[in-house]
C-alpha cells in the first residue's frame, strides 16, 4: 500500500485515504484580492478540499530580457511581461490575507512556488487544454511500479472531468484542476479550466467513484442474496445415477435447480466420492447424497 501521510492538519492523503482534490485558482484571479477570495468561495463550497495558488518571485524565475520583451497576447496585462506577470502577482502580505480568509472558511490553501527547484510525483501538462489522446492516464500505472512507497498525484489541463475521475479509478491519490468564474474571462488558463457547476460534478464524481472501488475480496453481497436464491446454481446430475456409483466430472451439469443442490464451486470435490442413493437425470445433487463429502 503506498506511503500514507499528514499532508495537512487532520487530512491524510495516500492508502486508503480519499482523494485530495485541489482547486487550482492559480492566477485566474486577474490579480483581483476579491475575486480571488470568492473563487476560494467557491472551491469550498464546491467540496474541494484546498484552494490553490501560483506564487513567484519574478526576478529569480525570469531574465531580465524574458521581463522585458513585449508581450502583446489578447491576454496580456501590460505591455511587456514583465508587466504582464507583476499585475497577477499577489504580495507577501495579500496572500496572508488570503491564507486567513481561507482558514476563516474552512478550506486549505496553498501556493506552488513557481521559482525553486521543487519536485512532486505528480503527471501533469503544458499544454492549456490538452487534447485526450496525449493524456497518456497509464503513466500512472508505471508511476506506481517505480515509486510503490510515494502517492502518486494527476494535475489535468484537459477539458471535462472524466479523463480526472478515471485517474482516481487508475489510483490517484491528489488531483489538481484549474478553476474559474468564468470561462470567457482575459487569460490562457480558463478555458481548460473548471467553472463552479463542473466542479462539483467532479467532486461528486470522484467520491462516488471511490465508493464503488470497495475491496479487491469478491463476496455474495447482502442486496444479492434474493436474486441468488432464486437464481442461483446448483450441481445437477446429467444423466441418472444409480446408488453405489462413484462420480466423475462427466456426470455432473451446473443449472438452477429445485431444490438447491451442491454450490458449483463445490463440485470438484464430489469426484471420486460414492453416491448414497439414486440420483434421476435432471435432479439436484444434494448436500446428504454422497459419503466422505466435506465442504471446505
Amino acid at each position: 500500500m503506498p506511503l500514507q501521510f499528514e499532508l495537512c492538519p487532520g487530512r491524510m492523503i495516500g492508502g486508503s485515504h480519499p482523494c485530495f482534490i485541489i482547486a487550482e485558482i492559480g492566477q485566474n484571479h486577474q490579480g483581483d484580492i476579491e475575486i480571488a477570495k470568492k473563487m476560494i468561495k467557491m472551491a469550498k463550497d464546491c467540496g474541494a478540499d484546498c484552494a490553490k495558488f501560483q506564487k513567484s518571485e519574478l526576478e529569480y524565475k525570469f531574465s531580465k530580457r524574458a521581463l522585458e520583451r513585449p508581450y502583446n497576447s489578447k491576454h496580456s496585462w501590460g505591455k511587456t511581461y514583465g508587466d504582464h506577470k507583476r499585475h497577477l502577482e499577489f504580495s507577501h502580505d495579500q496572500y496572508r490575507e488570503l491564507k486567513k480568509y481561507a482558514e476563516d472558511i474552512g478550506i486549505f490553501l496553498t501556493a506552488s512556488g513557481m521559482d525553486e527547484e521543487s519536485f512532486i510525483t505528480s503527471d501533469t501538462f503544458l499544454a492549456y487544454p490538452l487534447d485526450p489522446k496525449d493524456v497518456n492516464l497509464s503513466v500512472i500505472r508505471k508511476y506506481q511500479e517505480e515509486f510503490p512507497d510515494v502517492p502518486i498525484g494527476y494535475s489535468g489541463h484537459e477539458k471535462g472531468i472524466y479523463i480526472t475521475v478515471a485517474a482516481v479509478a487508475m489510483g490517484a491519490n491528489v488531483v489538481e484542476r484549474h478553476v474559474t468564474l468564468d470561462k470567457t474571462w482575459k487569460g490562457n488558463d480558463h478555458e481548460a479550466s473548471l467553472e463552479p457547476s463542473e466542479l462539483v460534478e467532479l467532486v461528486r464524481a470522484i467520491r462516488l467513484v471511490e465508493t464503488a472501488m470497495g475491496s479487491p475480496v469478491k463476496q455474495m453481497l447482502p442486496c444479492e442474496k434474493t436474486c441468488h436464491d432464486k437464481l442461483g446454481k446448483s450441481v445437477i446430475a446429467k444423466v441418472k445415477i444409480p446408488k453405489g456409483t462413484v462420480l466423475s466430472l462427466d456426470m455432473f451439469a451446473v443449472k438452477v435447480g429445485e431444490p438447491k443442490g451442491i454450490p458449483p464451486e463445490h463440485m470438484q470435490q464430489l469426484v471420486g466420492k460414492k453416491i448414497k442413493v439414486d440420483v434421476e437425470e435432471d435432479d439436484s445433487i444434494l448436500p446428504l447424497a454422497w459419503m466422505r463429502y466435506k465442504k471446505k
